[in-house]
């Protein structure tokens, strides 16, 4: 595991980005933001965010300053418009409507600095019948069709993966893109805009593909019974003797038929081209598998080209050989996390600094964006105000 942690600015060095305290998405959209080399400052709310968890493991805080505003306060608004002023991006993970009851709306916000890309992420949208009531990542990718593909059991309820599908990669990753596609156009142009990430049309674009399958007639619209769902029996998770578990995806031909050799399958290889023999060849794959542990297996699948990898735990994904050699994670204070992703050849992103903890960047921020008012009378407040 990678421990080195070298001074970078970042391909987003330069890049100012104010991010209105929330959870969920919002928090690690700033972070991917802040691990290119943005300088991301978190506007936190008195008391802090109150999700329970020590703030100095927040990991989707590193790389960010923090600085307390009472948005509920008399100057609070008047505070955020200052740093908005000085700032490229804004984010904020608000249902509609909030944030202009706050004072730090699109118009406010916008109208303080014509270039301002000011980044919105919900879970509903910011319009639609939908749009003011509370919802979760589970909720959105329900309507949109993901969830129900998920799960190799047409019979059973579909599996349930975290939180990763929607509010990360249907939710944060879009309005990365997003708020990075319109600093693009306001650098171009002059102009800001707003940047409306809904988690419910991310995560429907994410599953294109699938649509132009499901058109063509090459996947059904149920799960369990398609090429990518584990219906196919050389396309998914099978048990080992130990009780650990193998991924398989030996999908084309060349990679099927060293599967099927090192497995030692071939009486039944051939029934990768007769779908009604699929759940003879699904019972002889996972019986092979029965036979060993996930250790063995996969000593003796490694190097191969069959496409088969050990399912491992989180605690057991940084030791894996291929991501200690990459440096795929890292350690920090004692914490180990992913690193900065993707990678630039020319200007790398790193880890800086750990989770910021509430109001302790006060000060620092305000001499640094020259917004005096964040100290205010009464001075920076503590780390943990």
């Amino acid at each position: 595991m990678s421990t080195t942690h070298t001074a970078g600015s970042g391909p987003l060095a330069g890049v100012r980005v104010v991010e209105l305290a929330g959870i969920g998405p919002g928090p690690f959209a700033a972070m991917l933001l802040a691990d290119l080399g943005a300088d991301v400052v978190r506007v936190d709310r008195p008391g802090g965010p109150g999700l329970g968890i020590d703030p100095a493991r927040d990991l989707t805080n590193r790389n960010k300053r923090s600085a307390v505003v009472d948005l509920k306060a008399a100057d609070g608004p008047a505070t955020v418009l200052d740093l908005v002023e000085r700032a490229d991006i804004l984010i904020e993970g608000y249902r509609p409507g909030v944030a202009e009851r706050l004072g730090v709306g699109p118009d406010a916000c916008l109208a303080r600095n014509p270039r301002l890309v000011y980044g919105r992420m919900t879970g509903w949208g910011q319009h639609g019948p939908l749009a003011a009531t509370a919802g979760h990542d589970i909720g959105y990718i329900a309507i949109t069709g993901a969830l129900g593909m998920i799960g190799p059991d047409p019979d059973g309820p579909p599996g349930i993966p975290a939180n990763l599908l929607g509010d990360y990669a249907g939710g944060s990753l879009y309005l990365v893109v997003g708020v990075l596609a319109a600093l693009q156009h306001a650098r171009a142009h002059g102009e800001g805009q707003v940047v409306d990430a809904a988690i419910v049309d991310g995560t429907a674009h994410l599953t294109t593909m699938i649509h132009g399958m499901l058109a063509a007639g090459s996947w059904q619209d149920r799960r369990g019974v398609n090429l990518l769902d584990g219906g196919c029996p050389f396309y998914g998770v099978y048990e080992t003797s130990d009780g650990g578990h193998m991924a398989v995806g030996a999908l084309e031909e060349r990679f099927y038929t060293e599967f099927a050799r090192i497995l030692g399958i071939e009486e039944a290889a051939a029934a990768r081209h007769d779908l009604g023999r699929w759940p003879e060849l699904r019972k002889a794959v996972a019986d092979r598998f029965l036979g060993r542990t996930r250790e063995e297996w996969t000593a003796l699948f490694e190097g191969s080209d069959a496409c088969v990898a050990p399912v491992l735990s989180m605690r057991e994904a940084p030791s894996h050989p291929h991501l200690a050699a990459r440096g795929t994670f890292t350690e920090r204070d004692g914490i180990a996390q992913p690193a900065p992703a993707p990678r630039f050849s020319a200007t790398p992103g790193t880890l800086r600094r750990g989770p910021a903890l509430p109001g302790a960047d006060t000060a620092e921020v305000a001499a640094d964006w020259a917004v005096p008012a964040l100290v205010g009378e009464s001075g920076t407040p503590e780390p943990d105000a």
